[in-house]
């Protein structure tokens, strides 16, 4: 599946003929490498060149989590394609790709220096509703601008890699973690294999997102399939839903949060009827908050203690899935314990 494969970060003469054939640099010239943080999947890496520094990307055959998890390295041409296709819709949205190797299976892009990470800001407790509107703002139109268009559908046909990159690491994982809730989220998965209406990112977590002020960098497109919009969403919801749990002080902003997205985003659906998305998506959240928790790449932040609490939320939401993502929110809190009168 990976045949081939050659590690640039680690192979230097590779690593300078990649950037020699993309104009990038010349024969002899000095560069510097460091490793950047972040991420399981891909190695990232600065590059200091004579004209400044750029970040490169390569996509793992192995990705960097506790159980085993094997995946196609073409991928990133996924990646690739996406970050091309979002330049065109949301150009001040997404890094510049300065160079790409299809063959090396790697690609060059921007190095965003200084920017801070949405990730670490929530966990900070900095709930910023503007960027949570701005995030479901450029989501929002890059579905709807891509939306029942066969070229993206042809162009991003990635059913198996987001497969094995998605569906079976998350969901399915967790059903062989909970065999009792096997026959509720094998059906989610099937829900979600058999609905194509836009491009999807498929990795909408605030780790990949960038903050220049208020307005989102989005970043690490390797998932990019034109499936189910709903999974985007119902990934970037279940994202506030946890991290409610790990900062409890915030909890009230983070429900503020959630409802701002939601609220934004559904005044961008416009490609099929919104009672319906509305339904496919607060049904599928609940699978995806357990397989956050049990699935192949489970939250790191979450203590025991909140690890249980929310397999014990979300195992309910998924025997009894709510029909709306308000609905989902008021049972969340019940469950959760939350005070229902925090706003």
């Amino acid at each position: 599946m990976n045949e081939g494969y050659v590690d640039v970060l680690h192979d230097r003469p590779a690593l300078m003929k990649m950037l020699c054939e993309l104009n990038l640099a010349g024969d002899g010239d000095e560069i510097h490498v460091q490793m950047l943080t972040g991420g399981v999947s891909s190695n990232i890496f600065r590059i200091d060149l004579h004209s400044g520094p750029v970040c490169v990307k390569q996509a793992l055959p192995k990705l960097k989590v506790e159980k085993e998890w094997h995946v196609p390295t073409n991928r990133v041409l996924a990646e690739i394609d996406w970050l091309t296709t979002a330049a065109r819709i949301v150009p001040g949205n997404v890094p510049r790709i300065l160079g790409a190797d299809r063959v090396r299976g790697a690609f060059v892009m921007e190095f965003l220096a200084g920017l801070p990470n949405w990730k670490v800001e929530l966990l900070a407790g900095h709930v910023e509703q503007s960027v949570g509107i701005q995030v479901a703002s450029v989501l929002g139109q890059m579905h709807q601008s891509t939306a029942s268009d066969p070229s993206i559908a042809r162009e991003f046909a990635h059913d198996s890699n987001f497969y094995a990159l998605r569906l079976e690491p998350y969901l399915l994982e967790a059903a062989r973690v909970h065999p009792d809730l096997a026959v509720q989220l094998t059906r989610l998965v099937e829900t979600t294999k058999s609905t194509r209406l836009a491009l999807v990112h498929g990795d909408i977590s605030t780790k990949n997102i960038l903050l220049r002020g208020d307005s989102p960098i989005l970043l690490d497109a390797e998932c990019a399939w034109y499936g189910d919009p709903a999974f985007d969403l119902a990934f970037l919801l279940n994202h506030t839903l946890l991290k409610s749990v790990h900062v409890p002080d915030c909890a009230s902003a983070f429900e503020d949060l959630y409802l701002n997205i939601v609220a934004t985003y559904m005044q961008r659906v416009s490609w099929e009827d919104p009672c319906g998305f509305d339904e496919r998506c607060a049904r599928l959240l609940p699978g995806l908050l357990l397989a956050r928790i049990d699935g192949k790449s489970p939250v790191e932040y979450l203590t025991q203690i909140d690890r249980a609490r929310i397999r014990v939320a979300a195992r309910t939401l998924v025997l009894q899935p709510p029909s709306r993502l308000g609905d989902l929110l008021a049972k969340w809190k019940y469950a959760l314990g939350f005070p229902h009168d925090v706003r």
